[in-house]
Protein backbone atom coordinates (compact mmCIF):
# COMPACT_ATOMS: atom_id res chain seq x y z
CA UNK A 1 0.00 0.00 0.00
CA UNK A 2 1.56 3.94 -0.90
CA UNK A 3 2.65 5.56 2.25
CA UNK A 4 -0.23 7.95 1.39
CA UNK A 5 -3.66 6.61 -0.27
CA UNK A 6 -6.70 9.30 -0.94
CA UNK A 7 -10.31 8.41 -2.68
CA UNK A 8 -12.96 10.62 -3.32
CA UNK A 9 -11.59 13.54 -0.70
CA UNK A 10 -13.68 15.99 -0.63
CA UNK A 11 -14.14 19.58 1.64
CA UNK A 12 -17.13 21.49 1.65
CA UNK A 13 -16.98 24.66 3.69
CA UNK A 14 -19.82 26.46 4.89
CA UNK A 15 -20.20 30.07 4.81
CA UNK A 16 -23.60 30.94 6.04
CA UNK A 17 -25.70 29.98 3.43
CA UNK A 18 -23.09 29.48 0.47
CA UNK A 19 -20.84 26.09 0.25
CA UNK A 20 -17.63 26.29 -0.81
CA UNK A 21 -16.18 23.18 -2.74
CA UNK A 22 -12.56 23.50 -1.41
CA UNK A 23 -11.60 19.75 -3.02
CA UNK A 24 -13.74 18.04 -5.38
CA UNK A 25 -12.78 14.24 -5.50
CA UNK A 26 -9.04 13.99 -5.39
CA UNK A 27 -7.57 10.42 -5.70
CA UNK A 28 -4.55 10.69 -4.91
CA UNK A 29 -1.14 7.85 -3.98
CA UNK A 30 2.60 8.78 -2.50
CA UNK A 31 4.52 5.94 -2.26
CA UNK A 32 6.96 5.71 0.21
CA UNK A 33 10.32 8.16 -0.43
CA UNK A 34 8.56 10.20 -3.24
CA UNK A 35 9.00 14.00 -3.58
CA UNK A 36 6.31 15.48 -4.58
CA UNK A 37 5.28 19.31 -5.00
CA UNK A 38 1.60 20.61 -5.23
CA UNK A 39 1.27 23.30 -7.10
CA UNK A 40 -1.92 25.43 -8.25
CA UNK A 41 -3.48 29.00 -8.40
CA UNK A 42 -4.71 30.54 -5.44
CA UNK A 43 -8.55 28.84 -4.24
CA UNK A 44 -7.08 25.79 -6.41
CA UNK A 45 -7.13 23.52 -3.00
CA UNK A 46 -3.60 22.79 -2.51
CA UNK A 47 -3.96 24.20 0.55
CA UNK A 48 -6.94 22.52 1.94
CA UNK A 49 -4.98 19.70 0.63
CA UNK A 50 -2.11 20.23 2.50
CA UNK A 51 -4.42 20.39 5.73
CA UNK A 52 -5.86 17.00 5.06
CA UNK A 53 -2.64 15.13 4.48
CA UNK A 54 -1.53 16.47 7.75
CA UNK A 55 -4.27 15.69 9.72
CA UNK A 56 -5.06 19.27 10.71
CA UNK A 57 -8.49 18.82 9.47
CA UNK A 58 -10.42 15.78 8.14
CA UNK A 59 -12.58 15.91 4.85
CA UNK A 60 -16.04 16.32 4.12
CA UNK A 61 -16.07 12.55 2.80
CA UNK A 62 -14.15 10.57 0.91
CA UNK A 63 -10.89 8.12 2.50
CA UNK A 64 -7.76 9.09 3.58
CA UNK A 65 -4.73 6.32 4.61
CA UNK A 66 -1.45 7.26 6.18
CA UNK A 67 1.30 4.92 6.60
CA UNK A 68 -1.06 2.09 7.06
CA UNK A 69 -3.80 4.05 9.29
CA UNK A 70 -7.28 5.35 7.75
CA UNK A 71 -7.29 8.74 9.16
CA UNK A 72 -10.18 10.34 8.11
CA UNK A 73 -12.43 9.68 11.13
CA UNK A 74 -10.47 9.92 13.73
CA UNK A 75 -10.94 12.47 16.99
CA UNK A 76 -8.89 15.59 17.47
CA UNK A 77 -7.09 13.66 19.91
CA UNK A 78 -6.19 10.97 17.74
CA UNK A 79 -5.50 13.11 15.27
CA UNK A 80 -3.08 15.14 17.00
CA UNK A 81 -1.48 11.72 18.24
CA UNK A 82 -0.55 10.90 14.14
CA UNK A 83 0.56 14.51 13.66
CA UNK A 84 3.14 13.82 16.18
CA UNK A 85 3.87 10.28 15.57
CA UNK A 86 4.07 10.15 11.60
CA UNK A 87 4.44 13.81 9.94
CA UNK A 88 7.09 16.59 10.22
CA UNK A 89 5.74 20.30 9.26
CA UNK A 90 7.76 22.79 7.93
CA UNK A 91 5.86 26.10 7.21
CA UNK A 92 6.12 29.29 5.36
CA UNK A 93 6.19 31.48 8.50
CA UNK A 94 8.92 29.74 10.85
CA UNK A 95 6.15 28.71 13.54
CA UNK A 96 9.15 28.94 16.56
CA UNK A 97 8.38 29.92 19.76
CA UNK A 98 9.85 33.51 20.25
CA UNK A 99 10.89 33.06 23.87
CA UNK A 100 12.37 29.76 23.36
CA UNK A 101 15.67 28.62 22.83
CA UNK A 102 16.28 26.73 18.59
CA UNK A 103 16.87 23.94 20.99
CA UNK A 104 13.96 24.27 23.23
CA UNK A 105 11.59 24.91 19.44
CA UNK A 106 12.77 21.62 18.37
CA UNK A 107 12.28 19.31 21.35
CA UNK A 108 8.50 20.49 21.58
CA UNK A 109 7.49 17.10 19.76
CA UNK A 110 9.18 15.09 22.08
CA UNK A 111 7.82 16.90 25.12
CA UNK A 112 4.53 15.84 23.52
CA UNK A 113 5.69 12.05 23.04
CA UNK A 114 7.07 11.83 26.59
CA UNK A 115 10.72 11.96 26.33
CA UNK A 116 13.26 12.40 28.82
CA UNK A 117 14.61 15.59 29.19
CA UNK A 118 17.74 14.55 28.98
CA UNK A 119 17.32 12.02 26.00
CA UNK A 120 15.26 15.29 24.36
CA UNK A 121 18.11 17.64 24.84
CA UNK A 122 20.49 14.88 22.90
CA UNK A 123 18.37 14.44 20.21
CA UNK A 124 17.84 18.33 20.01
CA UNK A 125 21.40 19.12 19.46
CA UNK A 126 21.74 16.05 16.93
CA UNK A 127 18.98 17.19 14.76
CA UNK A 128 20.37 20.60 14.86
CA UNK A 129 23.72 19.70 13.88
CA UNK A 130 22.10 17.75 10.86
CA UNK A 131 20.94 21.02 9.54
CA UNK A 132 24.07 22.91 10.35
CA UNK A 133 22.86 24.29 13.33
CA UNK A 134 25.41 23.27 15.81
CA UNK A 135 26.70 26.35 17.39
CA UNK A 136 23.44 28.30 16.97
CA UNK A 137 21.20 25.77 19.91
CA UNK A 138 21.12 28.67 22.77
CA UNK A 139 20.01 31.24 20.27
CA UNK A 140 16.69 32.53 19.98
CA UNK A 141 14.02 33.04 17.16
CA UNK A 142 14.84 36.81 16.82
CA UNK A 143 18.67 36.12 17.11
CA UNK A 144 18.70 34.00 13.68
CA UNK A 145 18.35 34.98 10.13
CA UNK A 146 15.30 33.66 8.43
CA UNK A 147 17.31 30.58 6.87
CA UNK A 148 18.46 29.87 10.31
CA UNK A 149 15.13 30.14 11.84
CA UNK A 150 13.91 27.20 8.97
CA UNK A 151 16.13 25.22 9.44
CA UNK A 152 15.14 24.98 12.90
CA UNK A 153 11.59 24.63 11.75
CA UNK A 154 13.15 21.97 9.21
CA UNK A 155 14.91 20.54 12.62
CA UNK A 156 11.89 19.90 14.81
CA UNK A 157 9.84 18.12 11.36
CA UNK A 158 12.71 15.16 11.62
CA UNK A 159 12.86 15.12 15.13
CA UNK A 160 10.23 12.46 16.03
CA UNK A 161 11.74 10.55 12.65
CA UNK A 162 8.59 11.39 10.34
CA UNK A 163 6.86 8.89 8.15
CA UNK A 164 6.38 11.79 5.97
CA UNK A 165 7.52 15.89 5.67
CA UNK A 166 5.10 18.38 4.50
CA UNK A 167 6.55 21.66 3.75
CA UNK A 168 4.12 24.37 2.92
CA UNK A 169 5.83 27.36 0.72
CA UNK A 170 8.81 26.67 2.81
CA UNK A 171 11.11 29.48 0.76
CA UNK A 172 8.03 32.19 1.09
CA UNK A 173 9.77 34.35 3.27
CA UNK A 174 13.38 33.83 2.10
CA UNK A 175 15.57 35.46 -0.15
CA UNK A 176 16.36 33.67 -3.71
CA UNK A 177 20.07 32.31 -2.04
CA UNK A 178 18.43 31.19 1.24
CA UNK A 179 15.53 29.76 -0.83
CA UNK A 180 17.81 27.61 -2.89
CA UNK A 181 19.86 26.79 0.61
CA UNK A 182 16.77 25.12 2.32
CA UNK A 183 15.94 23.50 -1.11
CA UNK A 184 19.27 21.80 -1.24
CA UNK A 185 18.45 20.69 2.49
CA UNK A 186 15.37 19.34 1.63
CA UNK A 187 17.07 17.21 -1.06
CA UNK A 188 19.26 16.00 1.53
CA UNK A 189 16.36 14.79 3.26
CA UNK A 190 15.08 13.04 0.49
CA UNK A 191 18.00 11.52 -0.73
CA UNK A 192 18.45 10.22 2.98
CA UNK A 193 14.55 8.15 2.41
CA UNK A 194 12.07 10.79 3.85
CA UNK A 195 8.69 11.23 1.70
CA UNK A 196 8.25 15.07 1.25
CA UNK A 197 5.02 16.42 -0.07
CA UNK A 198 5.97 20.13 -0.39
CA UNK A 199 3.31 23.07 -1.33
CA UNK A 200 4.54 25.95 -3.71
CA UNK A 201 3.45 28.49 -6.07
CA UNK A 202 7.24 28.50 -7.54
CA UNK A 203 7.51 26.90 -10.59
CA UNK A 204 11.34 26.46 -9.82
CA UNK A 205 10.74 25.75 -6.47
CA UNK A 206 8.76 22.95 -7.67
CA UNK A 207 11.69 21.32 -10.14
CA UNK A 208 13.18 19.89 -6.91
CA UNK A 209 10.22 17.56 -6.72
CA UNK A 210 10.33 14.38 -8.77
CA UNK A 211 6.65 14.74 -8.91
CA UNK A 212 4.43 17.54 -9.92
CA UNK A 213 0.99 17.95 -9.23
CA UNK A 214 -1.19 20.65 -10.14
CA UNK A 215 -4.89 21.27 -9.07
CA UNK A 216 -7.00 23.29 -10.19
CA UNK A 217 -10.69 24.18 -8.84
CA UNK A 218 -10.75 21.23 -6.36
CA UNK A 219 -9.41 18.67 -8.84
CA UNK A 220 -5.90 17.77 -9.71
CA UNK A 221 -5.58 19.07 -13.30
CA UNK A 222 -2.36 17.31 -14.16
CA UNK A 223 0.30 14.74 -12.45
CA UNK A 224 3.59 14.16 -13.90
CA UNK A 225 6.87 13.04 -13.31
CA UNK A 226 9.81 15.67 -13.71
CA UNK A 227 12.47 13.40 -14.86
CA UNK A 228 15.17 16.05 -14.56
CA UNK A 229 14.55 17.46 -10.39
CA UNK A 230 17.63 20.23 -9.32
Amino acid sequence: MAMIQCRELRKVYRLGLQEVHALNGVDLDVEQGEYIAIMGPSGSGKSTLMNLLGCLDTPSSGSYTLDGEQVDQLTEDELADIRNRKIGFVFQTFNLLPRMTAMANVEVPLIYAGVPTHERHQLAKDALSKVGLAERFKHKPNELSGGERQRVAVARALINNPSIILADEPTGNLDTKTSYEIMALVKDLHQAGNTIVLVTHEDDISRYAHRIIRLRDGKIEADVSNPDPR
